[in-house]
């Protein structure tokens, strides 16, 4: 980062633009190097301390101390970005030419999306005229109430809304958490497509004004449509800077029924700032905040900040949707339905991930082929995502027109590995495909692994075999491939195949979960159906937070009829 104050010439860089020219030394240092060194500071920190930028940069501020410097508040400081939470204090510090001055620090940690700390922002200011009138001891201040309580309220709505996987949750929390923090009440209005009104959100300060605020929301909402602050958020453009307005009381009656009128006044009226919610290429919406007795000036410093920050976290709530709808239609259209074959019963589920990717590259095939076998196979596409789900389908194709074909398992595997690489359809994936074929009153399956868990095959008595041979590289690695084995599948034996999302956790890893597959399976009635098995082995190991998607195909061999 540079250590010169580069003045941006767009209006909506204003903020910016402040904070480089301020008059208060500011200092920004990198908490994932060694000892917290400075990488940028302005040159206010320079008319202050006497420290040219290049003989600052890649030093612990410590260079301030001196012999007067007070441990105690050293160690202070010291504690609080150990424990990752903002700090201020008064400390004697010393300028380049060993002049002492009282410091009033403020000290912030910045965190990235997953929560790790990484710089802090330093604030200085001389605060030794103040100290000299009085106490030292009486100056020492608490984080400034002010400037903390809005960093926070920043932090914690940008944190709710990376959370939310539904828009109308976003639209919610952003309202439950702006309004009672900036006004007595208030609302977020978001637009639709064609930039109509379609939802409305009011939130309180006070919990005794819920009930009127059900009851407003509950209203038609073509009011907003008819208020002129509302309209001019809603159509204005990048430098746009919401102020508060006195409510034109008068002109109410003009534009709202006399229900919503007498709402609005049971909530109060008094001061109002519109502020749009911008996003990356329009404005989604407005939120609207109402206080009775005014806004403080801090409010209208943090509305302001919370305008665009709140508006690119709700389009991307939004953008997330409209690639899941994608994704899911994707996803529904890639997985068979499951066909009727005599002497099988046979059972499948997928269930997506809970994490924001509602779509992968897991699948399930069931195959009847043309010399009477059956194909099975699930596999495993590494990703999350569009790509991911694209390469599954285009994988799963290929295995099937060489199953069709009746080659063995893995052959089937070592071509579709072989295409895959020459085509880069996928980075890696793994798969197991097994060959059911029945003659008279027996059954056997010939099965090959590409880098995939072993599917179990469960006896009558709830004896449990691993098909743990046949195994070779996954797909898109370049191995030997070809291997495959054979086993016997005696009258109601029961067939699992899955994805390894089905056992394997960040506190479990992929053996133990097999074993406790294994298990489970085991433990099940010898007259278990194929949907039974499916349900019982889903309810037991996919939870209501599952990390990764799962595919589990369950095939039970019938029991011959006398």
């Amino acid at each position: 980062m540079s250590s010169d104050d580069k003045v941006v010439g767009r209006q909506d860089d204003l903020p910016l633009n402040a904070v480089l020219g301020s008059d208060l030394a500011l200092s920004i240092s990198d908490a994932l190097r060694d000892d917290n060194p400075l990488v940028w500071v302005n040159r206010a920190f320079t008319r202050l301390t006497g420290y040219p930028a290049e003989e600052v940069l890649g030093r612990n501020c410590r260079f301030l101390q001196g012999a007067d410097t007070d441990p105690v508040a050293v160690a202070r400081i010291r504690t609080a970005l150990d424990e990752q939470r903002a700090v201020a204090t008064v400390i004697r510090n010393y300028r380049r030419d060993g002049t002492p001055f009282w410091n009033q620090v403020v000290i912030s940690p910045v965190v990235d999306e997953s929560g790790r700390v990484t710089h802090h922002i330093g604030i200085q200011v001389d605060v030794t005229d103040r100290v000299a009138a009085e106490r030292a001891q009486d100056l020492e201040i608490d984080v400034p109430h002010e400037a903390t309580a809005r960093l926070d309220l920043l932090a914690r709505i940008s944190d709710e809304l990376a959370q939310r996987l539904e828009y109308d949750d976003a639209v919610d929390a952003l309202g439950d958490i702006a309004v009672p923090a900036l006004a007595t009440w208030g609302f977020v209005a978001v637009t639709d497509d064609r930039g109509r009104f379609d939802r409305i959100h009011l939130a309180v300060a006070d919990p005794a004004d819920r009930e009127a605020a059900q009851a407003l929301a509950d209203e038609d909402i073509g009011w907003l449509s008819r208020a002129p602050k509302i309209i001019e958020a809603l159509t204005s453009g990048p430098g746009f800077v919401a102020t508060p307005y006195a409510i034109d009381v008068a002109s109410l009656p003009g534009r709202t029924t006399p229900t919503q009128l007498a709402l609005l006044r049971r909530l109060g009226l008094g001061s109002a700032m519109v502020v749009p919610l911008r996003a990356r290429d329009r404005v989604l919406g407005v939120l609207t905040l109402v206080a009775v007795d005014g806004f403080s000036a801090d409010a209208v410093v943090t509305a302001a900040h919370l305008g665009r920050r709140a508006g690119l976290a709700l389009d991307n709530v939004r953008l997330f949707l409209a690639e899941r709808s994608a994704a899911v239609t994707l996803q529904r259209s890639l997985l068979p339905e499951i066909p009727a074959i005599p002497g099988l019963d046979v059972a499948a589920a997928y269930i997506p991930s809970a994490r924001r990717a509602e779509v992968g590259g897991d699948w399930f095939d069931v195959l009847p082929l043309p010399d009477g076998a059956v194909g099975l196979a699930v596999g495993d596409v590494v990703g999350h995502d569009l790509q991911a789900a694209a390469a599954m389908g285009q994988l799963r194709s290929l295995l099937r027109s060489y199953a069709w074909e009746g080659s063995s398992p893995g052959h089937v595997l070592a071509r579709a590995d072989e295409l895959v690489r020459g085509l880069d359809i996928a980075d890696i994936a793994t798969c197991a495909y097994l060959r059911w074929e029945s003659s008279g009153s027996g059954a056997h399956v010939t099965y090959a692994r590409a880098g995939h868990p072993p599917p179990l095959l469960r006896l009558t008595g709830g004896e449990v075999l691993a098909l743990d041979d046949g195994l070779s590289t996954p797909i898109g690695v370049a191995g030997p491939g070809g291997a495959e084995a054979k086993v016997d599948v005696p009258p109601g034996a029961t067939l699992v195949l899955y994805t390894d999302g089905l056992v394997e956790r960040r506190d479990r890893g992929l053996r133990e979960g097999i074993e406790a597959l294994a298990a489970a399976l085991s433990a099940l009635p010898d007259d278990a159906d194929a949907t039974a098995v499916k349900d019982r082995l889903v309810g037991g190991f996919v939870g209501t937070h599952q990390e990764d998607d799962v595919c589990l195909l369950v095939v039970r061999r019938a029991r011959p009829t006398t």
